[in-house]
């Protein structure tokens, strides 16, 4: 299944903390109420609570209670969304619906299904979508604004960096790690022959079930799934926004225990059954099965970038040369094997934005030379098998960070400093003008901004 990385524009996922005993009275039974104004915006203990249970379902509350930070966190966001409605600033829509839909898609498939939500929640799943929305508006604002007190800062100049640097103690410094800069030749193994080994396993399997054989029962002994296999495929009721686009569309097109036609997604080969439909979500059984390769393909993968490494240690063959004439990687092959890091587009890696088998291949190596040859995954999907030989072009060593080799990484870390106090600087003026009052439960909080401790009701 699709591993989607969702990120929530949602400020309590990040929160961890302790309360004081007097601020978990209200656990107890206590009726809705403002437990702090900041301007004319009220905070409820309901709206604490929402985020707490949007926590909850989504796994990110740790054993200790948050409150504390939460309710801080929120203070905050309301001075940053007064003075980005002063600013007029304007919310960006597309977005708060990406961000609005993906919430609800997690929360759904976590609790399973939308009566499940809102029997959590204790609402329709139309209202906390409403809800929602308003709450991602003025989050979009209050980001906004943050990001304009952090950016109106001068510009750094090359002296503000020396400055930075001279002021800040050396084992404060950023540590910058070993980088390496690589070329790279791959070979595939026989994709088409494992699928279609692949494809006449999962049709014996498919005509087994239609001869009445449980799926589930086939799907414990076949599934390569782990996570489903001991349930007997089941997979849940969840969103198809979760699922590769191949898998959803499948599902959400065959009716209710009616065994689909064999489904392709960069996990390998499905079997599908659905259980139930709603809406846009579904529970359903699958069989994976993954293309296997045989000693065979990888010998001959082996012996060819055996070879290519002989005839470019000879000097017959430059690196480059082989790459574009053999290497079946197109994303490097092109550039003489060069690889780049595909969401940067940098050329140098660290050692944990490499594949564990690439390190481990070139650890040992010195610039110029080339491993032997290793089997490793690429990039697509969750990493399909390859066969590969890498050259080491060039290594940074790690070093402290210094303003003659690291300029635009100490540039940035004194910028950010820069940022932080600008925002700290906000609040604190902030803090100090706006009418801010607090309940008395919360009253044994450590908040960070010391300022907000005064604003406690006594």
């Amino acid at each position: 299944m699709k591993n989607i990385g969702i990120f929530f524009l949602c400020i309590a996922a990040t929160l961890v903390g302790t309360v004081g005993a007097r601020a978990q009275k209200y656990d107890n039974g206590l009726i809705d109420k403002s437990v702090a104004v900041v301007g004319e915006e009220m905070i409820k203990i309901s709206a604490m609570e929402e985020e707490i249970k949007v926590m909850r379902a989504n796994g990110m509350l740790s054993d200790k209670n948050v409150r504390c930070e939460l309710l801080e966190q929120m203070i905050i966001s309301k001075i940053f969304l007064m003075q980005a409605r002063i600013d007029s600033l304007s919310v960006n829509n597309d977005m708060v619906e990406s961000s609005l839909n993906a919430r609800l898609d997690q929360v759904r498939t976590q609790l399973g299904g939308d009566e499940e939500v809102e029997k959590i929640f204790g609402k329709p799943v139309y209202k906390l979508r409403q809800e929602w929305r308003k709450s991602l508006q003025e989050q979009s604002l209050m980001q906004q604004m943050q990001q304009k007190v952090a950016s109106d800062i001068p510009e750094m100049t090359p002296y503000d960096v020396k400055e930075f640097i001279a002021s800040t103690d050396p084992d404060d410094l950023p540590l910058v790690p070993a980088q390496y800069r690589l070329s790279q030749i791959c070979l595939y193994p026989d994709r088409e022959a494992a699928a279609v080994e692949v494809k006449e396993k999962l049709l014996s399997i498919r005509a087994r079930i239609m001869n009445g054989e449980k799926f589930s029962t086939l799907a414990r002994i076949y599934s390569q799934d782990p996570g489903s296999a001991r349930k007997g495929g089941e997979l849940g009721m969840a969103s198809k926004t979760i699922f590769w686009t191949e898998f959803s569309d499948a599902a959400m097109a065959l009716k209710p225990h009616v065994v689909s036609q064999i489904v392709e997604t960069p996990d390998g080969f499905h079997l599908i059954e659905v259980l139930e439909k709603k809406g846009d979500m579904f529970n359903a059984r699958h069989i994976l099965i993954k293309p296997e390769y045989t000693s065979e393909d990888r010998s001959k993968a082996f012996g060819t970038l055996d070879s290519l490494r002989n005839e470019i240690n000879s000097g017959n063959l430059s690196f480059e040369m082989a790459a574009r004439f053999f290497s079946q990687a197109p994303a490097s092959r092109t550039n003489g094997g060069q690889m780049a890091d595909p969401n940067t587009g940098s050329s140098y890696f660290e050692k944990d934005q490499l594949k564990p088998a690439d390190y481990m291949a070139i650890s040992a190596l010195k610039e110029g030379e080339i491993s032997e040859p290793i089997e490793s995954v690429d990039n697509e999907g969750r990493g399909n098998l390859v066969y590969k030989i890498i050259r080491v072009d060039k290594i940074l060593p790690s070093h402290p960070a210094s303003f003659e080799e690291d300029y635009d990484l100490m540039q940035n870390a004194a910028k950010e400093k820069l940022s932080k106090q600008a925002i700290d600087s906000f609040l604190e003026e902030r803090i100090k003008s706006t009418y801010i009052t607090i309940d008395p439960i919360f009253g044994d909080c450590e908040f960070e901004h010391k300022g907000l401790i005064g604003k406690v009701l006594r």
